[in-house]
Formats: structure tokens, sequence, C-alpha cells
């Protein structure tokens, strides 16, 4: 029904938006878990979190657990969070300093940092059982822009071709990320929302600016032409400008701190902006990045967990961050509660046919197009 509401044009030069159903039907959000985020790569956790070995988290990809880790050669390593005996999650918390191993606290199953089996009740009276083969099962990974990304799918698709191909270039475009040098900052601040709504409604939120004007004050008054409400459509990879009299990302438009070294003359008062399907959003201005990674829970929470990055020396020298990380704070609290109050009208009978997109909304039709395929692959 979603795909089929897709190829139905609304009159003049508005366009159909998603049924309501697509937001609310915890049959769709089965299928988006098994098509999408179950056989893409998946942006887990920024590779500090996990630093030493033996340190991990846990991370909910699809309908999948998942224990993100290092080896004793701090290779990343990541694995299905299910003991190969019985089943039991191995990994109770959501995440550690550094452990020598992997126990399963039923049985009392071990597995060294690389997955193998190493030690169980009684495992030498069974000769055949291959300690290799009853390790836990390994998930593909790989690290990028300082975060480990991971694809539970048995073949993990080309990273670059549907990774970086799927980059959705709106006020920026991956290669923007070349001067920024991400990899190399360090999380000056997290704060993780606990958004009560769809995961779609957050992207569609995130790739328009045309509620900008309307909800967004503190962001219009650092980027003005943003009350234009065209911006994320329009100017693609145009940076948008800081206001005459701003001098830096800041609430109240006061500086920021030291700029990031890639920076060129050019990028050095604007902010640009990249969607990473399926789940991720970096912006960058000129001294930090704002990066967020957002989980699916369930068809009707997310779980957006947003990282303030800056240079390790602003960092360690306990620079203020407050008016840096307010801005952008207040732009997700403003995004988010919009999304939570449009997310019980979804099950109206009013939008079971959908709604539409006005022509500043237009490009999100790409999206619905990309989200419509995905499920009938």
């Amino acid at each position: 029904m979603i795909i089929e509401q897709l190829d139905k044009p609304v009159a003049g030069s508005l366009m159909q938006t998603l049924p309501g159903s697509a937001y609310t039907d915890a049959n769709v959000f089965a299928l988006e878990q098994e098509k999408i985020f179950e056989r893409m790569w998946f942006c887990a956790v920024r590779g500090s979190d996990v630093a030493a070995p033996g340190a991990f988290k846990t991370v909910q990809v699809g309908r999948e657990s998942i224990i993100v880790s290092r080896n004793r050669k701090g290779e990343p390593r990541a694995f299905f969070n299910v003991c190969r005996h019985r089943g039991m999650q191995v990994c109770s918390g959501e995440d550690s300093d550094g452990q020598r191993n992997f126990r399963c606290g039923y049985h009392a199953w071990t597995y060294d940092l690389d997955g193998k089996l190493i030690a169980a009740p009684n495992l030498t009276r069974m000769p055949d059982l291959d300690r290799q083969d009853y390790g836990l099962k390994r998930v593909h990974v790989r690290e990028w822009l300082g975060y480990l990304w991971v694809c539970v799918a048995d073949e993990a698709p080309s990273f670059e071709e549907t990774v970086l191909g799927e980059v959705v270039d709106r006020l920026g475009e991956v290669s923007n990320l070349d001067r920024y040098a991400v990899d190399t900052l360090v999380v000056g601040k997290r704060i993780v929302y606990n958004v009560k709504a769809n995961w779609k409604l957050i992207i569609e939120n995130f790739m328009e600016c045309y509620h900008c004007a309307t909800i967004h004050p503190e962001l219009t008054e650092v980027l003005p032409e943003f009350a234009d409400g065209l911006a994320a459509q329009l100017f693609v990879n145009h940076g948008a400008a800081f206001g005459e009299d701003i001098k830096g990302f800041t609430v109240d438009g006061s500086a920021g701190v030291d700029l990031l070294p890639g920076v060129n003359p050019d990028q050095d008062r604007k902010y640009y902006a990249i969607t990473v399907k399926p789940q991720i959003f970096i912006n960058m201005v000129p001294d930090h990045i704002i990066f967020h990674r957002m989980f699916p829970i369930s068809e009707d929470l997310t779980i957006v967990e947003c990282d303030w990055l800056y240079l390790p020396s602003v960092v360690e020298n306990g620079a203020d961050l407050t008016n840096s990380v307010e801005l952008f704070d207040r732009v997700n609290r403003q995004d988010f509660d919009v999304c939570e109050r449009t997310q019980p009208s979804m099950s109206s009978r009013m939008y079971t046919g959908g709604g539409v997109l006005v022509p500043a909304e237009h490009h999100i039709t790409e999206f619905h197009a990309w989200h419509g395929a995905m499920l009938a692959s």
C-alpha cells in the first residue's frame, strides 16, 4: 500500500506523503527492520567509546542485539549478542571499559575477544564441539569518521556504494567531510533523546527547512536564510551563511571555540549538512561537528544519540561549550517535540491516505521512493 501511494500525485504543486500506517503499523516497522536496518551498514558507536581491548557497547540493530568491541590488538570486532549454547545474551549491560573475555551468565560459556569459545563446564568431555564453529557469530564491522559501522547481513554490501553512495547532499556533500577530519575530533558533549515518534518522521523533519521559521527562532537568527524555508532543497552544497553580526555557531551568536584547521576561508562562516541513510545526520560548522545517530526501537519510539565533536585540545583544556551545545540542543528539542506531536495523528482516519508535501518539501519524495524500493526488495 505504501508503494502504491507514492504513485498517486496530488493535483497542482502538491505531492503526496506516505500513508499514516507507514508510521504506526508494527508490520511495516518489522519489514523495515528486516529490509533496511538488517541489510545496510549501520552506524553503531563512536570508536572512542570502545577504545581499549575488551571494552564493549551493546547496540540494537534492527531486531538484533550486537556487541561492538575491540580485540587484544585493538582491532574492531562485532558479534551477535547470543550465546551459542542456549541463546542467552552474553553481555547483559550496555557497556564496559574493558574485560578479558565475554562470559555467558547462564552456563559460563566463555569467549575470547575474537569470539572464539575458550571455556565451558566439561568442555574437555565434548571433543566434537568445535571451539571456532561455536564461537560468537561475527558481524561485519568498518571504521569511518571515527565511528564503528556494522552490518548484520550474511554478506555485507559494498560500503562505498551503500554508505558513501547513499549520502543525501543537502547543504553539503560527502567530500566536504575531508576538510573537517571528523575521525580526529573528540566528543565534547553527548545527549541522548528518547523520541516518541517514528524514525521516518525525524528523517523527514531533518530533510526540510519549511518549518525552520516556525519553530527554530535561535537557528534562523544565526542562519538568516533558513527563514525562507527553502535552504535544504535548493542550495545543495551551498552552505548556509552566518548572519552579518553572528560570530559563531552558538545560541547567542557569540564566538565559538578554536576553528578546525582543515576548514578553508570559504567555509569559516558557513553551516553544511548531509544525511547518510538509513540513520545518520552530520552537521558541519567551522569549529565543531554535530553528529546524530538514530536507533529505531519500535514504530513509535526512536532513540537519538547526538555527539558534539571538537578538537582534542578544546576539550582537554576545558573550554566552555555551553553556548555551542545549547544551540543545536534547542533545535533538537524543537524538532523532536513536533515529531512527537505529529505521531498521534498518523493513526487518525483523517491521515489514512497521508498528507501533502508543498514544493519546499518535494525532495522528501526521494526518501519515500527509496524507502518503498527497500521494502519491495
